[in-house]
């Protein structure tokens, strides 16, 4: 067999040979799974003299075949033991099965006795259940004769005692009697039995009529009446009372408290002035007093579970409101806020009063729902005349005890809209005052208008919810609204000051006649002067330091106000009710805010670009041709950075509470000054007629604006101890803005010609380009209108189809002569004729 046939032959699955290994620990490479005939051999006969040797040859195949023995014994002994093996377990089989049949054996028997023993139980506990059902039988018996012997034995005396009206000695046994009357229910088809329940019927009948009569004979007006009881007797006739049908009791009640609270009726009617809101406190004040004498008087009387006291009370408030509503509508006219609310406070303090001294369990659960509502509003309510921890003390106390809320006041709510129209008018008077106050008094006056408009507002709110968070409270919120926006516009945007033009207090004279004076061989130095003299002529519109402070003023006061508009409408959602959140809207009134912070930053770049625009007007009137060396930054440049250094500071100081509209403004303006003086760039002309860059004219323009690139990336904290790094978004545009800036300069340096290889380092120098800004450029390089035609062909073939500049059309330079020639008309006025 070759070696390829004896490893297939080999060849077991991986749980064999494990097996295999785990009793086979042995060292013997024939059992190893990768076991190679020719290197066994091999490792035999390492030699050929070792195969020539027949020694040797004899010895391995002995002993290879005294191993095929000892495995043939080994597996022979292995095959007897399994066979032994095999007729043990045939043995232990039969006799498991002996086994199973003795047992399923005994459990039938095991059955058979359980069933005899089931028959002899049930026979044993039938006795039982019949024994038990006599035993109930005659227990319900004996309990139903004893019921009626003391039903009829309880009939008698009861129509003795009620003859003799004796109260105290009736209730015990009535009660007892009742409740055995409802035991014979079921058998009042028994004549009998009917007859002692229409007895004991017949008594309860009596004893009301008695009781009531008495009682009614008792609170009569009538005096020295002989019925009156006493009251002992009375109270013994409550305890009866409390016996009989709830109607007897209910009309008993009704009638006592009608009589506790005629004198009221009578001395607060309708025609009366004391009936009046401005005399409201009277009211209580009486029924104060009422349920004090009765207390003093009847209070032991009544039972404790009646809560009389309460119920005099309640049906108090009850008419109250009545009278309160038919009086007001006849006299709405004189109702003005302060009697509004002064009778408004009076009765919640008496309703919280009632609150404190009863429990609230007479009312009905409609009721008591309603004034679930006003818990909350109580909790989140304030009194200025209490601390905080008071007022958190006092509010917990009233959401667990007074559910007397509304019960009076309720009457007020339709006349409310007197108090949101006088909210309305102090709002409007507060508004007025704001605007007298703000023409007298000076810039650097802060603007704390709008601390009093919310603190107002606040006190309005509290005082609001107190007397109601539903339709009252949505009607302010439209008062809110309306004077919210009357604040950001009449206060606000009118205090903004107007740009002046400051006086000139220097002419242009002199300093035109240094050119004439100068030599021309030093020119940029006579420049420089003429340059000093343009920018100390003011003529562009700005604002002073003290205005520029008040604009940050403004703009601060808007933020704030944005801020707390925010909060206000979070607050009224959660104080209103649930039906008008979703129409509690200030987003007109955050846009209105939104609006002046625009407008106050809008004004704020526009005042710092017109300090520029001067300086600007002087770097495109510089003859950048003449310049023949390059020496530090322009004056034009010095010129900027002193306006920025004077007027950044002051803005950043006083917008230092409101960085992000900082920010804002630092964004703003560069996105506004960059453009404008790449646009002053191209009126720059650093060339001669011939279009050939002046190097030093354009080395200085370079200089000069990458002075500037430096300056505005440090802008946000210039002239500041605080070294803060500006935000990355506005370093990105501040670097690509004056980047194209040098990159336009640069262009401008390089030759026209060839025209090819100057059209490729244009469209890779400024890559975002268009045939606009490439007419700008040929402009400022001087080159003549037919050279321009030429490189504008090539630039027309050269632009990538997909570039923006190959959609561009031919664009003329804007017009700037209009504003140039309106500086040259206000130069010449200045000068002498």
């Amino acid at each position: 067999m070759e070696n390829s046939d004896i490893r297939v032959a080999q060849q077991l699955s991986n749980e064999v040979q494990k097996a295999i290994e785990q009793v086979c620990e042995s060292d013997d490479p024939l059992i190893k799974p990768d076991f190679n005939p020719a290197d066994y051999i091999n490792s035999l006969f390492p030699t050929e003299q070792s195969l020539n040797s027949n020694s040797s040859i004899d010895d391995v195949i002995l002993k290879m075949e005294v191993e095929i023995q000892v495995i043939d014994d080994n597996i022979r002994d292995v095959v007897r033991g399994v066979s032994t093996s095999s007729n043990d377990g045939k043995q232990a089989l039969d006799e498991a099965k002996k086994t199973i049949q003795q047992l399923f054996s005994q459990i039938g028997d095991i059955k058979n006795r359980a069933e005899i023993t089931e028959d002899v139980v049930q026979s044993i506990t039938s006795n039982i259940k019949q024994l038990d059902c006599a035993k109930k039988n005659l227990t319900s018996a004996i309990t139903t004769l004893n019921h009626l012997h003391m039903l009829v034995g309880g009939v008698e005396q009861l129509k003795v005692l009620t003859e003799k009206r004796l109260y105290g000695e009736i209730s015990n046994p009535l009660q007892a009697i009742t409740e055995v009357n409802q035991h014979f229910t079921q058998y009042n088809e028994i004549p009998q039995i009917k007859e002692l329940s229409n007895n004991v019927a017949e008594i309860h009948k009596i004893l009301a009529t008695q009781i009531t009569e008495e009682f009614k004979n008792t609170f009569s007006i009538t005096p020295n009446n002989s019925n009156k009881m006493s009251l002992s007797k009375l109270k013994d006739a409550c305890l009866v009372i409390s016996v009989l049908d709830s109607k007897v009791r209910k009309e008993l009640i009704k009638f006592f408290i009608n009589y506790q609270l005629e004198e009221y009726i009578q001395l607060f009617s309708e025609d009366q002035d004391i009936s009046w809101l401005d005399k409201i406190d009277k009211r209580y004040a009486w029924i104060k007093r009422r349920l004090l004498d009765f207390e003093n008087q009847y209070g032991t009387a009544f039972p404790e579970n009646w809560e009389v006291s309460e119920r005099i009370a309640v049906e108090f408030c009850s008419i109250s409101k009545t009278e309160l509503s038919k009086i007001m509508s006849r006299r709405r006219t004189e109702i003005d806020v302060k009697l509004l609310l002064f009778s408004i406070n009076k009765t919640s303090q008496f309703e919280d009063l009632l609150g404190k001294r009863f429990t609230g369990c007479t009312l009905g659960e409609n009721v008591k729902q309603a004034i679930q509502v006003d818990k909350r509003v109580f909790l989140e309510s304030s009194d200025k005349e209490q601390s905080s921890d008071e007022r958190s003390q006092a509010g917990e106390e009233y959401s667990s005890t007074s559910p007397f809320r509304n019960l009076i006041s309720d009457c007020f709510k339709p006349y409310l809209d007197i108090y949101t129209e006088s909210i309305d008018r102090n709002l409007s008077e507060l508004i007025d005052k704001f605007l007298q106050v703000a023409k007298q008094q000076s810039v650097h006056a802060s603007l704390e208008s709008c601390a009093e408009l919310f603190i107002f507002y606040k006190k309005s709110l509290v005082q609001c919810t107190q007397l109601s968070n539903g339709k009252t409270l949505f009607d302010l919120v439209q008062v809110f609204k309306k004077h919210l926006r009357e604040y950001a516009i009449k206060v606000l945007e009118s205090q903004i000051p107007k740009v002046a033009v400051p006086s000139s207090t220097s002419s242009i004279t002199s300093s035109m006649s240094l050119l004439k004076q100068k030599d021309f061989q030093n020119l940029q130095s006579a420049a420089n002067q003429v340059i000093h003299s343009f920018l100390k002529e003011g003529e562009i519109p700005r604002y002073t330091k003290e205005e520029r402070i008040l604009v940050c003023k403004i703009l601060t006061t808007a933020e704030y106000c944005l801020e707390t508009v925010q909060q206000l409408e979070e607050k009224l959602k959660e104080k209103i009710e649930a039906t008008y959140t979703e129409n509690v809207d200030l987003s007109e009134e955050k846009d209105v805010f939104h609006r002046v912070i625009s407008h106050c930053i809008q004004l704020l770049v526009q005042d710092i670009e017109n300090l520029c625009e001067s300086s600007l007007t002087v770097m495109t009137k510089m003859q950048w041709q003449s310049i023949s060396n390059v020496g530090d930054q322009s004056p034009y440049v010095n010129s900027i950075i002193s306006h920025f250094k004077q007027t950044i500071p002051v803005i950043r100081d006083n917008l230092a509470t409101s960085r992000k509209y900082y920010t804002q403004f630092c964004h703003k303006f560069i996105s506004s000054f960059i453009p404008k003086f790449i646009n002053n760039l191209y009126k720059c002309r650093p060339t001669n007629s011939e279009g050939i860059g002046n190097i030093m004219g354009c080395e200085q323009l370079l200089l000069d604006t990458h002075s500037l690139k430096t300056v505005l990336l440090e802008l946000p904290t210039i002239e500041s101890q605080v070294n803060r790094k500006a935000p990355a978004s506005y370093s990105k545009t501040v670097i690509k803005g004056m980047t194209k800036a040098e990159m336009i300069i640069k262009i401008v340096m390089a030759n026209i010609n060839p025209h090819a290889l100057f059209i490729e380092q244009y469209l890779k120098l400024l890559p975002e380009n268009t045939l606009a800004e490439f007419h700008k450029i040929c402009e400022m390089k001087g080159i003549k209108r037919a050279d321009q035609a030429l490189l504008i062909d090539v630039y027309k073939r050269m632009i990538p189809e997909n570039s923006n500049g190959s959609a561009d059309v031919y664009l003329n330079e804007p017009d700037d002569k209009g504003r140039i020639k309106k500086l040259e008309n206000m130069i010449k006025k200045r000068l002498p004729n």
